[in-house]
């Protein structure tokens, strides 16, 4: 076996990894995208190759175009590189400045997995808000929106980790008014909160308020009542007080997001939070991330209830249970579905209309329910 090592570790600290007996290769942001290639080629003895750099003017290189049968709803990567620097984030001194795909590249990049048999498309980025801000003209995300919204026939896209500041009422307003039609937009926004006390976000150098945050929540349930909002929480900050994390919990309490990804505070050497002082004990980080996480567990259920009897349309992507002749969808607004009767596999990636009836109870291990509806020909 070959050990290959990737990621924001290995581009930040090569000679430590180089260091661990049995690692072949190490592979820097720039080289990741060819990791299949170093992996067959003939093996060197005794020599480490190390391939890492952060050019500050590599373009966004082109990404692979996944094969039908890897993924029902693929990843589409339109922008890398950070510069907004938090002080907990390694991130912006691995992956380098922002860099987006030039929008007529992303548009043939989606028509080809249009054309591979793909029905939705998560665009992604490490900054997404910040896309095309680098490009000459200047564009922006939601330009691009509209470019794919008028320029494309893919079903759906769905949109991954937007900033607070850079959801603004116009892009709201547009993801309300593209929910239907070709390359509607799904009903989903996942929002970076981090903590919901304002002297932990300004010490995380995060640029917002937790009143900006409530009002962005509620101004996009209020033009998109069934819209999905998932929250991450970034937990035991230094100097995070017990007050601090009861805020960030009643706030979460008290909004209608739909779930939480809850990740415990680990301190990254070369950022400026790892020598900040009053770390928290691991043992409360952990506490803290159980409790946080049943509240999470809570919102989930909340907002799966809300559409029983409801229907909706997902995205068939793979069997599930296989002895209970279950298959998984996603609806567009995030809801995975599992439903009775779609057991063929032939059918994924097929966009069905389902029924939703059922949700259980187990809050730790949630499953929804639904039952395949007939959809006229028109529909589909």
């Amino acid at each position: 076996a070959r050990l290959m090592v990737t990621g924001c570790y290995a581009q930040t600290a090569p000679e430590e990894i180089r260091r661990i007996d049995g690692i072949d290769t190490i592979l820097g942001h720039n080289e990741k995208p060819r990791l299949l290639e170093f992996a067959l080629e003939p093996n060197c003895e005794n020599e480490t190759k190390c391939r890492t750099s952060v050019q500050k003017k590599s373009p966004l290189d082109r990404p692979y175009l996944l094969k039908r049968g890897i993924r029902s709803r693929p990843f589409l990567k339109i922008q890398d590189g950070c510069e907004a620097y938090c002080t907990y984030c390694i991130v912006p001194y691995a992956r380098g400045p922002s860099r987006s795909l030039p929008s007529e590249k992303v548009i043939e990049c989606i028509d080809n997995m249009k054309r591979a048999g793909f029905r939705e498309i998560v665009l992604t980025g490490i900054h997404l808000g910040n896309y095309g801000l680098d490009l000459t003209p200047q564009s922006d995300l939601l330009s691009l929106l509209k470019n794919i919204r008028s320029n494309s026939t893919i079903d759906r896209i769905r949109l991954s980790s937007i900033e607070p500041g850079e959801i603004s009422d116009t892009l709201i307003q547009f993801v309300a008014n593209s929910t239907s039609g070709s390359a509607r937009i799904c009903p989903h926004f996942h929002i970076p909160l981090q903590s919901g006390d304002d002297d932990i976000l300004r010490k995380m150098h995060r640029p917002y308020t937790s009143e900006l945050f409530k009002n962005l929540v509620t101004k996009i349930t209020q033009l998109i009542p069934d819209a999905a909002i998932g929250v991450d929480i970034l937990v035991g900050f230094p100097g995070e007080s017990k007050a601090a994390f009861n805020r960030t919990c009643l706030m979460i309490e008290q909004l209608p997001v739909s779930y939480l990804h809850v990740f415990p505070f680990s301190p990254r050497e070369g950022t400026p939070a790892y020598h900040f002082p009053n770390k928290i004990h691991p043992d409360i980080i952990r506490q803290r991330c159980r409790v946080i996480r049943k509240i999470g567990n809570r919102k989930r259920y909340t907002f799966y209830r809300k559409f029983i009897g409801r229907e909706l349309e997902v995205i068939l992507e793979k069997r599930q249970y296989t002895s209970q002749g279950y298959m998984r969808g996603t609806s567009a607004n995030y809801v995975p579905v599992l439903m009775e009767g779609c057991d063929d596999i032939s059918q994924k990636n097929e966009i069905v209309k389902v029924r939703i009836e059922k949700v259980g109870d187990d809050l730790e291990d949630l499953k929804v329910f639904g039952r395949k509806l007939c959809m006229r020909r028109e529909e589909q």
